[in-house]
C-alpha cells in the first residue's frame, strides 16, 4: 500500500506516521517511511531551499516547480522502487500538499496543479490519504513551539512565518479537496491526543476495509 499523511503545519503528521509504521511492522509489513520535501538526495537540497525563511520571496510558480521536481525524483528513485519490491510506503506529505498549498493557499488553479502532479508522479497516487484536521491557531502554535525546541526556526520556518489567514485557507483547502476525493481520503480530528488520533485512524482503516 501507499499511504500519505496531510494537514496544516503542526497537525501531528510526523507522530502519526511513526505510529503507523510501528503498527505495520508489528503486523509483519516491510515498511518505508519517507517525506516531502526531502525524501531523495535531490529532495534534501530542494527542502533546504523550500523551507528556509530567507527564501520568503519565492514566486508561487517557482515554489510550485521546485516541489514538482522534488516529487518526480522522489517517486522515481524512492517510492516506486519500494512499491515494486512489495513494501508498504508511508509518506509525510505528497501531491495533495501542492494542490492545497499552491492552489488554495497561493491562488494557482487546483485542477492544473492536479494535472502537473500527475506528470510528476506518473500515475502513482496514494491508496489512502489521511488528513489530520486541526484549527490553524492550534497547529501554528504547535509548529512554532516544535521549531524552537528542535532549533529549526531559522532553517525550516518559512511556512510557519505565513499569516494565520494563510493557514486558514490551507485548512479549508484541505477539507474542500478531501470532499472532492472522498474515496481516497480519511479525515481525522487532530485536536485529540496522539493516542486518540491514532485510534481514530485505525477505526477509519476498519471502515475502509484496510488491514
Amino acid at each position: 500500500m501507499f499511504i500519505t499523511f496531510e494537514g496544516i503545519e503542526g497537525c501531528g503528521k510526523s507522530t502519526q506516521c511513526a505510529k503507523l509504521m510501528e503498527h505495520f511492522i508489528r503486523q509483519g509489513h516491510d515498511v518505508l517511511h519517507t517525506r516531502e520535501p526531502g525524501g531523495s538526495k535531490l529532495g534534501r537540497e530542494l527542502r533546504r531551499i523550500l523551507l528556509h525563511p530567507e527564501n520568503s520571496d519565492l514566486a508561487p510558480a517557482s515554489e510550485l516547480f521546485l516541489y514538482l521536481a522534488d516529487r518526480a525524483q522522489h517517486v522515481a528513485s524512492i517510492i516506486r522502487p519500494a512499491m515494486e519490491d512489495g513494501r508498504t510506503v508511508i509518506c509525510d506529505r505528497f501531491a495533495d500538499s501542492t494542490v492545497v498549498y499552491q492552489g488554495y493557499g497561493r491562488g494557482l488553479d487546483p485542477k492544473l496543479l492536479h494535472q502537473l502532479n500527475d506528470v510528476a508522479v506518473q500515475g502513482l497516487w496514494p491508496d489512502l490519504t489521511i488528513l489530520l484536521d486541526l484549527s490553524p491557531e492550534i497547529g501554528l502554535r504547535r509548529a512554532l513551539t516544535r521549531n524552537l525546541k528542535e532549533n529549526k526556526a531559522n532553517t525550516e520556518g518559512r511556512f510557519e512565518a505565513e499569516s494565520l489567514e494563510f493557514h486558514g485557507r490551507i485548512r479549508e483547502g484541505y477539507l474542500t479537496w478531501a470532499a472532492l476525493n472522498r474515496s481516497r481520503f480519511l479525515v481525522v480530528d487532530a485536536a485529540q491526543g496522539p493516542d486518540q488520533v491514532f485510534a481514530s485512524i485505525l477505526r477509519g482503516f476498519e471502515e475502509k476495509g484496510i488491514e
